[in-house]
């Protein structure tokens, strides 16, 4: 019974070790990508937020650049904003009477 449950271990263990070096380089070529397109709201004070894009968005072209070895596309100029348009206000439900 032992050897059946070394046997089962080190088959999951090396069925789910495909995970791939990330190297320096690549990570600070992204790290400077990541900066460019979503610059931080204070100049050096990155607890002080992004001024455009969202944490999600930011994760989500970081894991891009990395798995595209820091060759990222810029198809857009401005990234995604956290922020929705304001919509046109309604107009007056009760208009003035003239």
């Amino acid at each position: 019974m032992k050897p059946l449950r070394t046997a089962i271990c080190v088959v999951l263990l090396l069925g789910t070790t495909n995970a791939y070096a990330v190297t320096a380089e690549v990570a600070k070529k992204c790290n400077a990508l990541l900066a460019k397109k979503f610059p931080p709201r204070v100049a050096g004070n990155p607890a002080a937020g992004s001024a455009q894009g969202t944490g999600p968005v930011q994760r989500e072209y970081y894991k891009k650049c990395i798995e595209s070895g820091g060759n990222v596309e810029d198809s857009d100029t401005k990234p995604p904003s956290d922020r929705t348009p304001p919509s046109d206000p309604k107009p007056p439900s009760n208009p003035k009477p003239k």
